[in-house]
């Protein structure tokens, strides 16, 4: 299946928290801990601010190495957080949202002090 969501582009801040995270986690890959990260943020129910991320940062994912076997997923889990926010269902907007869940995701991660290896990932998905 073709989805519309081609590159993620994220900040530099986003890169500097990834870069930590990995640091502390072990984890390598960017896409691996922006999953976390979209999972962590997309359990809010409320919003993630309204503002246009800043794309300042050489992390540009392409959306099949974020996705990995579970596009579909990812997608339609995007597509019903638009709906949620009276959005368009339309590209633009998808990466929109897509990038807004990450940033906060991102920071929500780094933010939280007990997480200081993969099990503390664990900890926190269980906490929900």
């Amino acid at each position: 299946m073709k989805y519309d969501i081609d590159n993620i582009r994220l900040p530099q801040q986003a890169k500097d928290q990834l870069s930590r995270l990995k640091r502390i986690t072990g984890i390598q890959q960017w896409n691996i801990l922006c999953r976390w990260a979209l999972a962590l943020s997309l359990a809010e129910s409320n919003h993630p601010p309204k503002i246009k991320p800043a794309t300042d940062s050489s992390i540009d994912i392409n959306w099949k190495t974020f996705s990995g076997d579970k596009g579909a997923i990812y997608y339609a889990l995007l597509v019903d957080r638009c709906k949620n926010e009276n959005m368009k269902i339309k590209t633009d907007n998808l990466t929109w949202l897509l990038r807004r869940h990450l940033v906060r995701g991102i920071g929500y991660l780094t933010a939280r002090r007990e997480l200081k290896s993969i099990d503390g990932l664990i900890k926190i998905a269980l906490e929900k």
